[in-house]
This record gives C-alpha cells, sequence and structure tokens, in this order.
C-alpha cells in the first residue's frame, strides 16, 4: 500500500496517542540578542548522538520565542525535578517575568540555568530545521551537571511521579 493513499491521521488522535508517552520536562532557555533571558517548558527534548554530544528539542513555528533561540549561538536544556512543577507552569504561561521564580545563573555561554534540576545540558546550537508545524534545534554539549533527584514526568496530558517497580 503506498502511504498517499491511506487516510490523513487526525491531529487530535495523534495527540492522544502520542500522550501515552511518558516524557521528562524541561526548561529550555537562552540569551535573547539584546541580553533578555528567553525560557519556555518543553517536553520534546531527546538524545540524539554520543560521539560527537548532540542532543535535539523541538519548538512550535508559531511560538513567540522562535526568533530569539534561532538567533542565540547556544541554549541550556534544564530537566526539571518533581520540585520544580510550579516553574514548569510558569514557564508554560504568558506571564511576563518568567526568570523572577527559581534561582538561575549565567552558564558557559550566557544561557540560564537553573539551580536544583534533575540535569542540565549547556549546548552550543549546531543547526535549526523547519519540520512540519515545529522548528528541530540541534544542540553540541558542551557542558553537562545532574543530580540524584527524581525528575518531573509528563504523560496524557498531566504531570506524574515517577515509581520504583517493585
Amino acid at each position: 500500500m503506498n502511504a498517499a493513499d491511506l487516510p490523513p491521521v487526525a491531529p487530535h488522535a495523534l495527540r492522544t496517542a502520542l500522550g501515552r508517552f511518558a516524557t521528562g520536562v524541561t526548561i529550555v532557555s537562552c540569551r535573547a540578542a539584546d541580553g533578555a533571558c528567553v525560557g519556555l517548558t518543553a517536553n520534546s527534548f531527546n538524545a540524539l548522538s554520543l560521539e560527537p554530544p548532540l542532543v535535539l528539542w523541538s519548538l512550535r513555528r508559531s511560538s513567540p520565542n522562535l526568533a530569539a533561540f534561532r538567533a542565540a549561538p547556544a541554549f541550556a536544556v534544564n530537566v526539571l525535578a518533581e520540585s520544580q512543577v510550579e516553574l514548569s507552569r510558569r514557564f508554560a504561561s504568558p506571564v511576563a517575568d518568567k526568570f523572577a521564580e527559581g534561582a538561575w545563573a549565567a552558564g558557559l555561554s550566557g544561557a540560564p540555568l537553573l539551580a536544583g534540576c534533575a540535569a542540565v545540558f549547556e549546548c552550543e546550537r549546531v543547526s535549526d530545521q523547519e519540520a512540519g508545524d515545529h522548528v528541530l534545534f540541534i544542540g553540541r554539549v558542551l557542558g553537562v551537571a545532574e543530580s540524584p533527584v527524581a525528575p518531573l514526568v509528563f504523560q496524557a496530558g498531566h504531570y506524574r511521579l515517577l515509581g520504583d517497580i517493585l
């Protein structure tokens, strides 16, 4: 069967099925050309390569933050801990000064790094390319930090706690 002969997958059905896949929750951040901190909540973060060390994440093409991330030479991926659920909500909202909450510091490239995260990846932007209604960002990992705290998890439209299987 040819893929062109198949009916298109309805966006709602695709979103619901994708929601069955549990993901971590991140705040991706960068420094805009004017020096302002820019950040947003994303769960589209993935490992891409160990040699060289590459990660990827995606952003909606309609995002008001797209231009800042495309212009920034670097970004940070802050993998949130369970205790940081309110920061996740804050960075997913239209609140004006998102960085007024949380303990933030400038990383190697100037991108904002959040204290208390499960992990932080400081990245040089290698590429960005349009893919459907999103832009895919690939970054070379320049530095990492991790902490033995439980990560925040998102699945089926809800935040979840990670538990051990007995």
